[in-house]
């Protein structure tokens, strides 16, 4: 049978994601028609696009097992035939149907909405459109916009504007900012918060009209107000996308109506998401979407599911301020009580709803600090804690086993704890994994860190069977009693001999305190493979050497050098990714030799081969890019010769991009930067590999003094507290009160440790040398790079080559030619 989806967007996707979770026997042919010529993506996520305008990091994971048509726009259904056919011409027939065609933007009737620089706020398309405006906006040197709509879409695209230069002006016709999250008490601070972020609030008005002056927009506000804009943004709410002609029973709001199976009033046809109407409501959050789309897997398998109602508590960052909503936050329940705690001075807001006789939680609103959103959203219609109303509210909050922890999801405490129980899940990414909690909005993730402690699931912080304590402990230990030695710390804190976990971990912590060369005395037993030899063996026993180039720039000569090294020692060439040039195919004791003739030409080792800084990666900025704000080359080279030989946990990249363009991919790094007209915007916990991870903003517009200033408290933050092997990307997201705890360490100094971590810093940068150069100058350390201690400069017979594309590459060990 074959079922045709019209909309491709997250609920459609969805639904797709659950028919063949279920769908084991391969009953269903799926064919979805996407209007949108990308693949689905996360539009809850939109005002994140902004950040490195790379639509990628937005899409969701691939659909498997379905004909996705992209681009193709439905332009009519044929129900009697049950086909519908597309704008290319193309007919598909279909056993069932299913629509999630979502919504459209509602743009009030104002006079002027069709001019040029007035926009929606909706997809992608819309925010490119929204960045055209305003690049063509920039020469005027006024930069100033309007979003239409205060609520949580409006807040949204006034983030979304401010983070291309605009100073937004937001109108609500309500009498305060998002009416139907937040109470008035909570709207009152939010708007104060706001408002320290360059947003102008106007509440209880509206546009009256926009105007064309020349090159600026003129909009008039119904309380006399006049503003001059650059561009406008539309946000003021949406309306069920029903625009084909089915002949279908509509909700009295709008929308396709639909019953608690989501089926139409066509027995064959149902709707899903924004455009049905369930019970006569039409829900514009995708939790309820996601509902709908799992109703309508298990009913076209022959079940009987029916939709369980929706929860339309949120919790989202809007321009930086936690806002957070859930149950009867409005206190709409007959006989409903308020407690509400609203602190000014710490700007935060809590109020909780509870029911007559003060037992039930009915819901609650949190602007400011949203800390207990997880654990209190799951609480409502349970039972109130013991001194959850008292004073300082300081209750040991515990969740029924039937309470729904993850409600994109609706999945339940019981459901994690089972799975806990189990043996299945050990952590989170692998409850992520098995159960799909905390894998929508994020919110509940850190109640699923809580279950596992719950369920009596210790997470070991021993470094390994020799070391009790966990690597951050282990740095702590060698900084304040000035262990230089792997031996003398096995000796007084640990046991045993110590193993291929513990050594390399100890050597990087010696390293990074700054004991000398890494091949010096003891230390050089410690190192693994890579860091024996200062350079990365490859699969055929050879090694690669890879020069530092900081900033990708070089001189023809040095490039000369590096050329007439490849083609004497018969090495391969490849640029990399990181704008480097690696060297591959030298043996061990061509090593000094290659050293030698790079480092007579200024060249020093670019740390390829160590857990330590690799590349700052640049695109050309202003010395020559004509978008280009500011000079990304020039902060480029400067950061890599700041960090360079910085040992670390992991293995370090970063970036450096000379405007929003982000040409060289700065939020894929380790530490990120993108330049703004005004400073630059610093992005942290980014990485690619196994699971790829875009960084987060954690300090827009800073000059480069404070910009390098905070990059040196987080290098050593990390260095100091992360665990052995642990990229900064995990660290970010392991770590108790995640991305704000880490702004409030190292931005507010909030454990006063922000000038410890600078010295620490200046005293890397003061005592840095090249270890290539180390070792040429030490007739010890030399030594150490022979094929054969007994047979000096004899070739090793294991390794051969063979010619590919002009240049020779490695035969795999052990593996004949005709095998590959």
């Amino acid at each position: 049978m074959q079922l045709v989806v019209i909309g491709h967007g997250m609920v459609g996707h969805r639904l797709v994601e659950a028919l063949r979770a279920k769908d084991v026997s391969g009953t269903w042919r799926i064919v979805v028609f996407g209007e949108e010529k990308r693949p689905a993506y996360d539009r809850v996520a939109l005002s994140s696009y902004v950040d490195t305008w790379r639509s990628e990091s937005l899409e969701l994971a691939p659909l498997e097992g379905a004909d996705i048509r992209l681009g193709e726009t439905v332009v009519s259904v044929d129900r009697e035939r049950r086909v519908v056919t597309s704008a290319s011409g193309v007919e598909v027939s279909y056993d069932a149907l299913v629509l999630a065609t979502g919504s459209t933007p509602f743009v009030p009737p104002v006079p002027g909405r069709d001019l040029p620089g007035c926009h929606v706020y909706r997809t992608i398309d819309d925010l490119d459109a929204i960045r055209e405006t305003v690049k063509s906006a920039h020469g005027s040197g006024r930069r100033a916009g309007m979003v239409l709509g205060g609520g949580l879409l409006g807040l949204e695209a006034a983030n979304a504007l401010r983070g291309m230069g605009i100073s937004p002006h937001v109108v609500e016709l309500a009498p305060r900012l998002m009416p139907i999250q937040v109470d008035e008490g909570g709207a009152g601070l939010l708007k104060r918060l706001v408002e320290k972020l360059d947003l102008t609030v106007h509440t209880g008005t509206s546009a009256s009209s926009i105007e064309r002056d020349g090159s600026r927009l003129i909009a008039k506000l119904a309380n006399g107000v006049e503003l001059d804009l650059d561009v406008v943004v539309f946000s003021a709410g949406i309306r069920p996308r029903t625009d084909l002609d089915l002949g279908l029973e509509l909700g009295p709001r709008g929308g396709y109506a639909v019953d608690e199976g989501c089926r139409t009033s066509d027995p064959d046809v149902y709707a899903i998401g924004e455009c049905a109407a369930i019970g006569g409501t039409v829900y514009g959050l995708v939790a309820p979407g996601y509902s709908m789309a799992e109703v309508v897997a298990d009913r076209l398998l022959g079940g009987a599911a029916e939709f369980p109602g929706a929860d339309l508590s949120t919790k989202l960052k809007l321009l930086g301020v936690d806002v957070a909503s859930f149950g009867d936050a409005h206190a709409t329940t007959e006989g409903a009580l308020e407690v509400v705690v609203n602190n000014a001075v710490a700007g935060t807001y809590s109020k909780l709803v509870v029911s007559d006789d003060a037992k039930t939680l009915l819901g609650g609103i949190l602007v400011g600090d949203a800390a207990q959103y997880a654990m209190l959203r799951p609480l409502v219609g349970k039972e109130v804690p013991a001194g959850l109303l008292e004073p300082g509210g300081n209750a040991e909050l515990s969740l029924p086993a039937d309470a729904q922890v993850c409600s994109c999801h609706a999945i339940t405490k019981q459901t994690i704890t089972d799975a806990i129980c189990a043996g299945v899940c050990t952590d989170v990414p692998t409850i992520k994994a098995c159960t799909k909690a905390g894998t929508g909005c994020g919110s509940c993730v850190p109640l699923l860190k809580q279950l596992l402690t719950e369920c009596g699931v210790e997470q070991s912080k021993a470094l390994c069977e020799h070391f009790d304590h966990s690597r951050a402990e282990l740095f702590e230990i060698v900084r304040a009693t000035r262990v230089t030695s792997f031996s003398a710390l096995v000796e007084k804190h640990g046991r045993g001999r110590g193993c291929d976990i513990c050594k390399p971990a100890v050597a990087s912590i010696l390293a990074s305190l700054g004991n000398g060369h890494v091949l010096g005395g003891e230390q050089a037993s410690l190192q693994d493979t890579n860091d024996k030899f200062l350079a990365n063996m490859q699969r055929n026993g050879t090694y690669s050497v890879v020069p530092r180039i900081p900033g990708g720039e070089i001189t023809p000569e040095k490039l000369i050098v590096i050329g007439e090294v490849a083609r004497d020692f018969g090495l391969y060439t490849k640029i990399t990714g990181g704008q480097r040039i690696d060297l591959f195919g030298a043996t061990v004791d061509q090593l000094p030799q290659i050293w030698r003739r790079l480092v007579d030409a200024g060249f020093e080792s670019g740390h390829a081969y160590g857990k330590a800084l690799r590349t700052v990666k640049s695109c050309v900025g202003t010395t020559w890019c004509r978008y280009g704000v500011q000079d990304s080359v020039g902060l480029a080279i400067d950061l890599e010769l700041r960090y360079r030989g910085l040992r670390s946990p992991h293995k370090l990249k970063s970036a450096v991009s000379g405007c929003a363009r982000e040409c060289a991919e700065a939020r894929g790094k380790d530490f990120g930067v993108i330049a703004t007209e005004n400073g630059w915007n610093l992005y942290v916990g980014g990485n690619g590999g196994f699971t790829p991870r875009h960084a987060d903003l954690i300090a827009s517009d800073v000059d480069t003094e404070t910009l390098i200033r905070y990059i040196d408290r987080f290098l050593m933050f990390y260095i100091r507290t992360a665990d052995r092997l642990q990229r900064t990307s995990a660290w970010v997201e392991g770590m108790d009160g995640g991305l704000d705890h880490l702004r409030d360490v190292i931005i507010n100094d909030s454990l006063g440790i922000c000038a410890e971590l600078e010295e620490a810093m200046a005293a890397h940068v003061g005592g840095y040398a090249d270890e290539w150069r180390g070792v040429l100058e030490d007739p010890e350390k030399l030594a150490r790079f022979q094929s054969f201690v007994n047979a000096p400069g004899t070739p090793d017979p294991t390794i051969s080559f063979r010619e590919e594309r002009g240049q020779k590459v490695p035969v795999q060990l052990g593996i004949p030619e005709v095998a590959r």
